[in-house]
């Protein structure tokens, strides 16, 4: 009888523990780039300075939700960009005001849809998207680059922007380097 006891014991152990695997397993599978806000980046920022990646988008751009649905769910770009860099998401059409640097940044009734003027202020007024916008650990601008990217495309970019090399080169000569 003690037998059965001790067996019945170790079976419930083993199944709650496979369970519990398997719950970790499935989380870990669902893992993606750990997307913040703006406000969210910038106390991050202050925290601790790293580069920032934002994404901007709309909420009808067709290559936006695509980007979303294959570049960014690439292990490589993810890990990458959740280990060097504070990712955000930027609606660039989003009605919130912004604070930053003691200025206020409001949407813009403009035009079929309007924007938000610090999306305006991060793409030097080219609203097309999907666009990104990199920045260095001291809030300086790396660069903007526009339009639909595959993975391998964006961790060019992504190595870019983290290595440095933005200060010696442009980035097509990156690009020569690498090859």
């Amino acid at each position: 009888m003690r037998n059965i006891l001790v067996f019945a014991v170790c079976l419930l152990v083993s199944i709650s523990t496979q369970a519990q695997d398997k719950a970790t397993l499935s989380q870990s599978d669902k893992v993606g780039i750990n997307w913040l806000t703006w406000e969210e980046a910038q106390v991050k920022m202050k925290e601790e300075p790293k580069g920032m990646f934002v994404d901007m988008y709309t909420s009808w751009c067709g290559w936006c939700k695509k980007m979303d649905s294959s570049t960014f769910q690439d292990k490589e770009v993810i890990n990458y960009l959740n280990d060097n860099f504070y990712a955000v998401k930027f609606d660039a059409e989003q009605k919130e005001t912004i604070t930053y640097e003691g200025f206020e940044f409001k949407f813009v009734n403009s035009g079929r849809r309007g924007y938000h003027q610090l999306a305006h202020s991060m793409l030097n007024g080219r609203m097309g998207y999907p666009a990104f916008v990199y920045f260095n650990e001291t809030m300086e601008r790396i660069m903007i680059s526009p339009g639909y990217k595959k993975a391998d495309q964006i961790m060019t970019e992504l190595e870019f922007a983290k290595s440095g090399k933005y200060k010696e080169m442009d980035l097509e000569q990156f690009k020569k380097s690498k090859a």
